[in-house]
C-alpha cells in the first residue's frame, strides 16, 4: 500500500527533535529550544502592513504561475543592485517557499541516475529531494579543520559523466561556514551546474556573502524571505534559473502548486523594496547571541575550531562527549529539558557534532547552555 520510495526516505531529525519537546511541553515541562533554525523575531512593520493591504484590497485570488511581475522585478532588482549581476525579471520564478523551490526544480532538472554533489555534512532534506526523483547524491566530506568549507579539489575529483549540478549552501546550515570568493570562483570554473541556497544571505557576521551568480550564469539560485526577513510562516522563496529551465518548471509549478499567494507576494515586494531598521536591529542580536554561544559551548567543553561566520547555527563538536549524537540529543532532551540537533540529521560525517541555534533570545540560551553545563557534570 504504501511507496517503495518510502523506504530510504529519511525523517528531518530535528523536526523530530522539536515535536518531542512540543510533547514535553503539553505535559507542562519548560523546554529550551536551540534545535529549531526558525527566527524568534517578528516580520518586519512594513512587510505586514503591505501584506494587510493586500487582503483588505481583496488580493486573494491566483497569480501568474511564475508569480507577480512586480515581485519578479524586485528579486532581480534586489540582485544586480546587491551582488552587480545583470539578472532578467524573466529568469525568476516565485515559489511557496524556498523547499517547494527545490521540488520543482529538482524535478524539472534531474533524470534517473544523474547526480548532485553535495557536502557531508549539508542541510539533511537535500538528499531526500534528490532521491525522490530517482536520482543520486555524490557526497564530498567537509572538516572541522578546513572550516567546513567544500574544497573544489575534493569537488572535482567527483565530477564523472553521470554529474548533473554541485549543490552549495553558503552561509550553511549546519555550519555557518561562508564560502570565500576564491572558493566559489574555482567551483564555477569546474564546468559544471552549481545550484546554490542563499537563503541565510543578509544574516552574514564580519564579511560579505557572494552569489554564484558572479562567478557563471551556469547556476541555479535559491533563496526566499523566511530567513533574513523572518517570513518563515508566510512561505514565500524565489529561484532564479537559466532560460532554458524556466518553462518546464513553470509546467510544474501549474500543476502541483498554481501560484504562490497573491497578497503574500505583495509583502515580499515590500520586503525588497523598503527600509526596514528591524533587519540591522535583528542581525545585530543574532551577533551578539553568536559571540555568547560560541565562548560558553567552549566553556562547557565543545570543540568550536572555527566559528560561524553567518546563519544562527553552531555546529560543535561532541566527539569526546558521545559516540551517537542521536541518543545524546535525546538524553538532553529528557533529563536538562534542552532541544538540540544532532549531528547526524546534516550526514554521517556530521556525527559526533551538535548543532545549536541562537535563533532565541540571549535570556533563554543562558538558561538552556547551564541547564546542559548541569547535565555533562551529572554524568
Amino acid at each position: 500500500m504504501i511507496a517503495n520510495r518510502m523506504e530510504s526516505f529519511n525523517p528531518f531529525i530535528v523536526m523530530e527533535v522539536l515535536e518531542h519537546a512540543q510533547r514535553l511541553q503539553q505535559d507542562g515541562i519548560n523546554v529550551i529550544h536551540l534545535e529549531v533554525g526558525e527566527p524568534d523575531f517578528c516580520t518586519p512593520v512594513k512587510i505586514v502592513n503591505a501584506g494587510r493591504a493586500a487582503l483588505d484590497a481583496g488580493d486573494t485570488h491566483y497569480t501568474h504561475s511564475l508569480g507577480v511581475w512586480e515581485l519578479r522585478e524586485s528579486i532581480a532588482r534586489h540582485y544586480n543592485l546587491t551582488y552587480h549581476v545583470n539578472i532578467s525579471p524573466e529568469q525568476v520564478i516565485v515559489t511557496s517557499g524556498t523547499s517547494p523551490g527545490m521540488l520543482l526544480m529538482f524535478s524539472a532538472l534531474l533524470n534517473p541516475g544523474d547526480e548532485v554533489i553535495c557536502s557531508n555534512p549539508g542541510y539533511a532534506c537535500y538528499p531526500n529531494f534528490i532521491q525522490y526523483v530517482d536520482a543520486n547524491v555524490c557526497y564530498v566530506n567537509v572538516h572541522e579543520s578546513s572550516g567546513f568549507a567544500l574544497q573544489p579539489d575534493d569537488v572535482r575529483k567527483q565530477i564523472n559523466s553521470h554529474t548533473k549540478a554541485i549543490l552549495i549552501n553558503s552561509p550553511s546550515n549546519p555550519t555557518g561556514q561562508l564560502l570565500s570568493s576564491t572558493t566559489l570562483s574555482q567551483l564555477a570554473e569546474l564546468g559544471a551546474l552549481v545550484i546554490s541556497d542563499e537563503i541565510y544571505h543578509g544574516l552574514v557576521y564580519g564579511e560579505q556573502p557572494h552569489s554564484i551568480l558572479e562567478f557563471t550564469d551556469n547556476a541555479i539560485v535559491l533563496n526566499g524571505f523566511s530567513k533574513r526577513f523572518a517570513m518563515t510562516g508566510w512561505r514565500l522563496g524565489y529561484l532564479i534559473v537559466p532560460s532554458d529551465l524556466v518553462r518546464p518548471i513553470q509546467k510544474l509549478q501549474q500543476n502541483f502548486f498554481i501560484s504562490a499567494n497573491s497578497f503574500v507576494q505583495q509583502a515580499g515586494i515590500a520586503a525588497l523594496d523598503d527600509n526596514h531598521p528591524e533587519l540591522e536591529i535583528m542581525r545585530q542580536t543574532y551577533d551578539e547571541r553568536r559571540k555568547y554561544m560560541v565562548k560558553r559551548l567552549r566553556d562547557i567543553g565543545f570543540g568550536i575550531t572555527v566559528e560561524p561566520k553567518g546563519a544562527f547555527y553552531v555546529f560543535a563538536n561532541a566527539r569526546h562527549l558521545c559516540s551517537d549524537s542521536y541518543q545524546f540529543a535525546f538524553d538532553v532532551l529528557k533529563n536538562a529539558h534542552v532541544a538540540i540537533t544532532p549531528g547526524i540529521d546534516f550526514g554521517s560525517n556530521g556525527e559526533g557534532y551538535i548543532r545549536f541555534s541562537y535563533a532565541n533570545s540571549l535570556e533563554n540560551i543562558q538558561v538552556g547552555l547551564d541547564r546542559l553545563e548541569r547535565y555533562l557534570k551529572s554524568q
